[in-house]
């Protein structure tokens, strides 16, 4: 199921797991600037428009799972759905060293109708995806080897989490570590929880078991690498959960 705002992928599916990817395109709706954001091309490829190659990691997983899929289809720098209604960082004006112009001067009427046409349908079909009995956000996003100005990120993988939940990650994380080739961050390279963003909505507010993987997006840059990355998670999250007894 495709909507403006987002698309669905495999909702009859059985398995626990939700998953979700809040920043999985670059697109802006027409009807935002006549369709750009007046940065250039080479910006809306960058990690600052969208999450680098989350989007294929999520239909994978999602296959390899069984589960169900929810994408957004508009672009962060247009509304971020991972920010609460009230952060001013919901429609970014500069984002590492980059200003958008067109949102440097909108205005409380501009982000009210980018809400009312993108992030509350978005997340209201992620409401009813996850009211599904005994489901699990598993919630992807991607992460940019270095921003402007600022030390290389070592970790291929990093697991976010809430001090309010963290029953599954820090079993996954403790599970990662076992693989001799990876770099595991421990809230790495952000801090795990945001009041109001997708995982505080969907999962804290209603005590689902929850998880949060940030993959680096230099790993993730074409569907063969998305695809490898979804074989090797899944049956390590199939395991956890297992083991949760959740």
């Amino acid at each position: 199921m495709t909507q403006t705002a987002f698309e669905v992928v495999g909702e009859a599916r059985t398995g626990r797991w939700v998953v979700t990817c809040d920043h999985a395109t670059n697109i802006v709706p027409d009807w935002v600037g006549g369709g750009s954001l007046g940065i250039g091309a080479p910006d809306m490829e960058r990690h600052i428009a969208y999450d680098v190659g989350a989007a294929g990691v999520t239909r994978h997983l999602a296959d390899a799972l069984g589960s169900p899929a929810i994408l957004s289809r508009f672009s962060r720098l247009v509304i971020d759905p991972n920010r609460g209604e009230d952060d001013p960082t919901l429609l970014m004006k500069l984002y590492d060293g980059t200003i958008i112009p067109a949102n440097r001067h909108a205005d409380a009427a501009e982000l009210e109708r980018r809400k009312q046409r993108l992030y509350h349908p978005y997340h209201a079909a992620q409401a009813r995806l996850t009211a599904r009995d005994g489901a699990v956000l598993l919630a992807v996003h991607s992460f940019t080897p270095r921003l402007n100005g600022r030390d290389p990120r070592p970790w291929q993988i990093g697991i976010l989490h809430s001090h309010l939940d963290s029953r599954l990650a820090l079993p996954l994380i403790d599970r990662l570590r076992q693989e001799p080739d990876l770099c595991v961050g421990d809230n790495q390279p952000y801090s795990g929880h945001l009041p109001g963003d997708s995982v505080d909505r969907h999962a804290l507010a209603h005590g689902r078991p929850n998880v949060l993987i940030e993959l680096r997006n230099d790993l993730i840059a074409d569907d063969a690498a998305q695809a490898l990355w979804a074989r090797r998670l899944a049956p390590i999250l199939t395991e956890v959960l297992a083991a949760s007894g959740l």
